[in-house]
């Protein structure tokens, strides 16, 4: 039997169910279950992430069931995992990529410039709430966290006049009547990983290593790395605004990356392109340079 590890929320069991059916698919034969798991970052939903450790919360408590045997393998939104995974952990393959882009959610929005002057606009990336406030100072950011129906409740109430969720997770819980509209990723930066999905294991597991190989998505899996190498050099935490997008055009890989003051006052840029078997050197030669362009202290 092979055990998958993953978070309780409605989209993570979705993610979670999308590969028990590709294991399935590959190996007829396995036996699979899976085991929700509670981790810190579900349990307190009335506190940022910043202030309560960041984005390693909602991998904490999969990661430890993974380490002494619990779960066999686990499955996370890659845009959720800190750059450095526990010691004999892996990312053992990931799938090909969702759609990479943010929707900004409300009703009758065609464009940012139909948010009313002072809207409110919840959420609690400080990544989207830069990017808001880079295009539209006058709107108020508001702190929103939960699971995409919580979000969607509260926009619904009339607690926030506008939110933004991830396309891919529209998608992968099949809410394709939400109103909004979707942002190009050449204006308004995903966040790194955003729409891809990984699946960690322990790195000694040959036997799971062999099973996840047909799952695994060539492309997604470099253009990630690459941003994954960005951010690691940036040393992102939860505590600055930072997006990064590496996209294909055959062996050629871009990447874009921003960094920026919370309020949106100030931001670097980056934009580089290189071949893609050196997309880890790529991700880190664009993190050195966001970070000469910033200078000392704007981190």
């Amino acid at each position: 039997m092979i055990r998958i590890g993953t978070r309780k929320s409605p989209l993570a069991l979705a993610q979670a169910g999308d590969i028990w059916l590709g294991l399935k698919e590959a190996w007829p034969e396995l036996v699979l279950e899976l085991v929700p798991i509670v981790t810190s970052g579900d349990k307190f939903q009335d506190q940022s992430l910043t202030d309560i450790g960041g984005k390693g919360l909602f991998t904490k408590e999969i990661e430890e069931a993974l380490l002494d045997g619990r779960i066999d393998i686990d499955v996370h939104s890659m845009k959720d995992m800190p750059t450095a995974l526990p010691d004999g952990l892996i990312i053992g393959c990931m799938t090909e990529r969702e759609d990479p882009r943010d929707m900004l959610v409300g009703h009758g929005i065609k464009t940012f410039d139909d948010l009313p002057k002072g809207a409110v606009f919840g959420t609690s990336s400080l990544r989207r709430a830069a990017q808001v406030k880079m295009r539209r100072s006058d709107i108020q950011v508001v702190p929103m966290r939960g699971n995409v129906q919580t979000r969607l409740d509260k926009l619904a109430q009339g607690a926030v006049q506008a939110t933004m969720l991830a396309k891919a997770g529209l998608n992968r819980l099949e809410l394709n009547n939400v109103p909004g509209i979707l942002l190009a990723a050449d204006d308004f930066l995903p966040a790194v990983g955003q729409g891809a999905i990984g699946i960690e294991c322990r790195a000694s597991d040959t036997k799971i290593l062999e099973l996840l190989a047909p799952l695994a998505d060539i492309d997604t899996e470099t253009a990630v790395r690459c941003e994954r190498a960005f951010l690691g050099m940036l040393d992102g935490s939860c505590k600055t605004p930072i997006a990064g997008y590496a996209a294909l055009d055959g062996k050629v890989l871009r990447l874009r990356g921003l960094i920026a003051k919370p309020d949106g006052s100030a931001y670097h840029t980056v934009d580089v392109t290189g071949e893609a078997i050196n997309a880890e050197t790529l991700g880190l030669e664009a993190g050195k340079e966001l970070l000469k362009k910033a200078g000392k202290g704007f981190l």
